[in-house]
């Protein structure tokens, strides 16, 4: 058996592989989805799920709402060499607080959102968006009550980003 200090390394090595993972499984259910919409549903079709939810195939070739999407092609390629460098932080802040379980749980879902959308950028020049939520309260604030179309690395990222926030708040002071 090796003396503790030299088996120190493995653990945190263990854990960033771990982090990684569930980035990779966040990629995965992303793009299974996404598959699944474009193999059933032809842009701009949906289909009722509830009172307040629909499936419905749209392409953003912007970022969250948006934003960008009315531009020339440009923004795809600014998003993808974002989300590169994004993602490498990311990576790089996994490895060294591998220990962190709440910021690396949240550092994860950002990354395998991220990916998933830049694998979108790549193959299809837009990202594929299902997800729809509807609300007749919100009709004054959103488009015609319709939250903006998003999908599950959207989501992710979102709940990544929540509970970065969170956990900053909820962190120890010294």
């Amino acid at each position: 058996m090796l003396p503790p200090e030299k088996e120190a390394p493995a653990r945190p090595r263990r854990l960033l592989l771990a982090w990684l993972a569930l980035a990779a499984a966040v990629i995965l259910l992303d793009q299974f989805s996404k598959a699944a919409i474009l193999r059933h549903y032809a842009l701009g079709e949906s289909t009722v799920v509830t009172s307040f939810f629909n499936i419905v195939r749209a392409h953003n070739t912007g970022a969250a709402f948006s934003f960008l999407a009315g531009h020339d092609g440009w923004q795809r390629w600014f998003f993808v060499a974002l989300a590169v460098v994004v993602s490498g932080v990311i990576v790089w802040l996994l490895r060294r607080h591998a220990q962190n379980k709440g910021f690396c749980l949240a550092l994860s879902l950002i990354l395998g959102g991220a990916i998933g959308n830049v694998i979108d950028r790549l193959v299809h020049g837009y990202v594929i968006d299902f997800l729809d939520f509807h609300w007749a309260f919100l009709s004054p604030v959103f488009y015609g009550g319709h939250y903006p179309a998003f999908n599950v690395a959207d989501a992710a990222i979102t709940v990544g980003a929540v509970l970065l926030i969170l956990f900053e708040f909820l962190r120890p002071r010294s």
